[in-house]
């Protein structure tokens, strides 16, 4: 991962330029290995290097030889090695990844991120026909916004985040996933079409067990390309247990003879996959001392293997960060920011062990119903119609929350459940398959949990352990200490002005006033607003408005409001 900014065809260039490197400044925290520029015509590309594949020759904007594109990129491109096998008359400069996309580009034009299999927004301009396109992949694990200044028609800009287009720009939105832009047409048009994205066509496949098993470890195992030091994410729960259980696994493979515990060294020269973190994978867990996923998550480190990494956080410490974790995720999304909070203090930790990527369980809740809300489903068509919907907007909720979260300590990850081929097998499922149906026994999540039901990927306890969702998880007290903290801080009399402030969405809850109170001094500007969109469960399903997993009738221990 990394962070860029372009400004095509922005008037008097060479002059603004000063003003765009400071712009890409802050978002210095994405990239602090290397900073680079590109400028020709009146365009300008500006990028911050994390640099994880070709770290010797990796740095950004890459340029063709003759220098007749250039290209910046936040991302990695997970069947680069097949593309300059494809590409092999075109004159690489390095051993980046992203490189592939300029000789795609050139083949394929505005077309070229059909043929990408990775996590990626990248902005390439083409000199000699003064075009730029810039495309998102296509869940929208990696940010990117447009926006647009009123005064200057002909201008667009691009940026990872929002912080580097709010002086500038008087509209701003967060550019779609699976869509590129191209600026021959200014328009921008969806390039990802897979077989599950028209809900209204209900699946009818039933689950093949070891297929979804199989392409899961696959979708793993693609994503420890690294020349660096790796880690998983590990709360405990299912997810983020299975993505630990199968990176061990791949790890241990790829683990050279002389690697030791402690020791985090390896290269990948050929494309291979070769373990970059020693003999066995490291996990990190973070939570309030005793918290339920920390137990889980030492049960689960115990069982795979993998070197444990345990840190806690006081309430205090987290009341702390909530400014800075707003300032970082530009959102105001109650949900977003108490899950982001814990995650955005263990990226910290992570980043001072060393370690500059990380495998997250991201998206499995979405794709399966995992959410407890789902067990109200009132039909098949139903479940699958939210399914999509929840998948199609990960990138305002959690993509949103695992890639800034961690970005904001140049710490990189990588979700492999968002895998477009898993995406392909896990969607085409019939989605009452997936339904939860307690009289049958079958949990949230029931069918991937069976099919890793095999006796040696986790404990049962823990692979048919209920949801938590992570801002449960890390403790209960953490979202009781935040609805205190809110409540202290914003009186009657402000809330009650919440109507004349906020005409269009208006906060119900005191947390939710206090969040947005913040973002707007954060981000005064009217056009950063339009870029959040809230995370609430169906209320038609008879759900709460509060978002924790703990207010859901089914939950195991369920928090009654009114007692």
């Amino acid at each position: 991962m990394c962070g860029i900014c372009a400004f095509f065809r922005y008037p008097e260039a060479e002059e603004f330029k000063s003003k765009a490197l400071q712009l890409s400044k802050r978002i210095r925290h994405r990239g602090p290995d290397w900073s680079g520029n590109f400028i020709a015509n009146n365009t300008i590309l500006a990028h911050e290097r994390l640099a994880i594949v070709g770290l010797d020759t990796g740095a950004q904007p890459i340029t063709s030889k003759g220098e007749e594109f250039a290209l910046a990129v936040n991302g990695e491109i997970y069947n680069h090695q097949a593309l300059r096998k494809e590409f092999a008359d075109y004159e690489f400069k390095t051993h980046s990844d992203c490189e592939p996309i300029i000789p795609l580009y050139k083949k394929y034009g505005a077309d070229a991120p059909k043929y990408l299999d990775g996590m990626f927004a990248f902005v390439l301009y083409d000199v000699k026909k003064d075009r730029i396109i810039a495309a998102r992949d296509p869940i929208g694990i990696t940010t990117l916004y447009i926006g647009r200044n009123s005064k200057l028609p002909e201008t667009v800009f691009f940026a990872s985040e929002l912080k580097c287009l709010v002086d500038d720009c008087d509209t701003i939105e967060a550019f779609p996933p699976g869509h590129v832009y191209d600026s021959d047409t200014d328009k921008i048009t969806r390039y990802y079409e897979p077989g599950w994205w028209d809900a209204s066509k209900i699946p009818t496949k039933p689950v093949d067990y070891t297929l979804l098993r199989e392409t899961l470890e696959k979708a793993v195992r693609k994503r420890l390309m690294s020349e660096v030091p790796y880690g998983v994410l590990l709360s405990g729960g299912l997810d983020s247990s299975l993505i630990a259980a199968i990176g061990a696994r791949e790890t241990n493979k790829a683990a050279p003879e002389s690697a030791v515990d402690h020791h985090l060294a390896g290269v990948d020269t050929q494309g291979n996959l070769v373990n970059t973190s020693g003999s066995r994978l490291h996990s990190f867990a973070i939570g309030l001392p005793g918290a339920p996923d920390l137990i889980a998550a030492k049960k689960v480190a115990e069982y795979i293997g993998t070197i444990h990494h345990e840190h806690t956080f006081t309430l205090q410490e987290g009341l702390d960060a909530v400014r800075d974790v707003i300032y970082h995720l530009e959102t105001f999304d109650v949900t977003t920011i108490r899950a982001s909070t814990p995650m955005y203090l263990l990226s910290r930790k992570i980043k001072a062990q060393g370690v500059k990527m990380v495998l997250s369980g991201e998206g499995s809740d979405e794709i399966f119903g995992g959410y407890l809300y789902f067990g109200a489903a009132p039909s098949k068509e139903d479940f699958h119609q939210e399914s999509v919907s929840r998948v199609k907007n990960l990138h305002y909720a959690d993509c949103l929350r695992a890639n800034k979260s961690t970005m904001a300590w140049g710490l990189e990850a990588r979700v492999p459940f968002l895998d477009k081929e898993f995406l392909e097998v896990a969607m085409a499922i019939d989605p009452q398959d997936k339904m939860i149906v307690p009289s049958e026994k079958k949990i949230e999540k029931y069918i991937l949990r069976k099919a890793f039901d095999t006796g040696d990927y986790l404990p049962s306890e823990i692979l048919w352990r209920q949801k938590e969702q992570f801002s449960d998880g890390v403790g209960y007290s953490w979202i009781d200490g935040l609805k205190d903290t809110a409540n202290k801080v914003v009186s009657d009399e402000q809330f009650a002005k919440g109507a004349d402030l906020w005409k269009d969405d208006v906060p119900t809850t005191k947390e939710a006033f206090w969040y947005r109170t913040m973002f707007d001094e954060l981000f005064p500007q009217p056009a950063a607003a339009s870029t959040v969109m809230r995370w609430i469960p169906k209320a038609d399903w008879g759900c709460a408005e509060d978002p924790s997993g703990r207010y859901v009738k089914s939950h195991e221990a369920h928090v009654d409001e009114s007692a």
